[in-house]
């Protein structure tokens, strides 16, 4: 097959990217060795939120903790059953060729998938994604553990369940399941709940989580996993299920980069600030490690498709990036945190004020903070925990991404009485 552009892997940044060339009258080919949309809609952010937002109905509607309606509705509206035609039609709709099965690079422009073999005129996209990263524990490998993929895919919530992995997808689920009326372990190996993030976010998590009866065990080093009819046993705790969930990885290897002259032992693909790893070859997402978010692969996936069809294009940014861990406090946090501004030799000046204080906060009797980091008389960093902390974010997402000084910040005009109102609070701090 003779095409202009190969786009290998259909996960949310390469469908954008397929279908839009497409769309423009390119001949593309789209390779997908599983599912057209990839991880987000199936297994990541669009089942895990519908859990997350059936749990959060539980306790603040005091509906009772019905798991079949949740599963139906992942299964039935969210996923269709793991079937993914609406997405493969939508893209050859628009003129696209859909090859299924795993893409593996053989040459300079060239992908072979199966026996055939695919060249494209104007280049690759490597859109691979990325997959649970299991950690080579004794006894584990062979025994029914779960992923994302199973905890999402489950249609009954376990007796017990072990989450291993204190990170955002970790602490997500677990607070799903032991609202659901799982008894839930959380074990971490580093001394924090999601410790990428703020430490004043994973104390939150953590009382939040004691006082749902979620054990929470933190500095904990797994040795070894036994498995058998009482269920899986690690660091002395039992449960009928295991979650692992420590993190994603990706397989340079497996997609062959060492045929265009990349590293296949690297952890990520390195790119340019247009995103382009070698001669006609560009990555997105997960692949070139600058965070595993659907929205930083279509930011990426933006910047390609401008570049192949020529148009005025940008390099990208980074100091900038938003996550949100969607927890009950919600975590929503962007840029820096205050240890990776000293680890940079900054000036840094670091405010905190907790959201009780609040007259919204206290109102809705709500547990969270504000915490800004600044240097130079603008924002590095942000983190807004409580309730819809990642939709107050974008105040504080903009002010990072622009540079605003604090002193402009500090002199708007903050609605009353609202969450986002406690920001001001913070800056009142910095701005002296």
């Amino acid at each position: 097959m003779d095409v202009d552009v190969i786009v290998l892997g259909m996960g949310p940044g390469g469908e954008d990217v397929a279908g839009r060339l497409a769309e423009a009258g390119l001949r593309v080919a789209g390779v997908e060795g599983n599912l057209v949309g990839g991880e987000c809609p199936y297994w990541g952010c669009i089942p895990s939120k519908m859990m997350i937002h059936a749990g959060d109905l539980v306790v603040l509607g005091g509906r009772p903790p019905d798991w079949a309606p949740v599963a139906r509705r992942i299964r039935e509206e969210a996923t269709d059953d793991w079937n993914d035609k609406v997405a493969a039609d939508r893209f050859t709709g628009k003129g696209g060729h859909l090859v299924r099965g795993h893409g593996r690079i053989t040459g300079p422009d060239e992908v072979t998938v199966g026996d055939q073999v695919i060249r494209a005129a104007r280049g690759i996209v490597i859109a691979s994604g990325s997959q649970p990263a299991v950690p080579p524990i004794d006894g584990l490998e062979g025994t029914p553990y779960w992923t994302n993929h199973q905890a999402i895919e489950a249609e009954t919530v376990p007796e017990s369940l072990i989450v291993l992995g204190g990170g955002a997808i970790g602490v997500e689920l677990a607070q799903v399941f032991s609202r659901f009326g799982a008894r839930v372990t959380v074990l971490e190996g580093l001394d924090r709940l999601v410790p990428a993030e703020e430490p004043e976010a994973g104390e939150l998590i953590a009382k939040a989580f004691v006082d749902e009866g979620i054990d929470v065990r933190t500095g904990v080093k797994i040795a070894e996993v036994t498995h058998g009819d009482d269920g899986f046993t690690l660091a002395g705790v039992t449960a009928e299920r295991l979650l692992v969930a420590t993190g994603r990885r990706v397989d340079l290897k497996a997609l062959g980069v060492g045929a265009i002259g990349l590293d296949e032992s690297a952890k990520a693909i390195p790119v340019d600030g247009r995103m382009r790893a070698a001669e006609r070859v560009w990555a997105l997402g997960d692949a070139v490690g600058k965070g595993a978010f659907t929205h930083m692969s279509m930011y990426h996936a933006d910047i390609i498709v401008r570049q192949i069809l020529g148009e005025p294009s940008y390099e990208a940014e980074y100091h900038a990036v938003p996550r949100v861990t969607f927890t009950d406090p919600e975590v929503g946090a962007v840029g820096l945190t205050e240890e990776q501004a000293r680890q940079k030799g900054l000036d840094v000046r670091v405010a905190h004020t907790d959201l009780a204080a609040s007259a919204r906060g206290w109102i809705a009797q709500a547990r969270g903070f504000v915490k800004l980091v600044a240097a130079d008389g603008v924002l590095v960093g942000a983190t807004n925990a409580g309730p819809s902390g990642g939709e107050v974010l974008g105040l504080l997402t903009l002010a990072v991404h622009e540079r605003v000084p604090v002193r402009r910040l500090s002199q708007m005009i903050y609605a009353y009485p609202t969450f986002h109102r406690a920001v001001s609070a913070a800056l009142a701090d910095l701005d002296h």
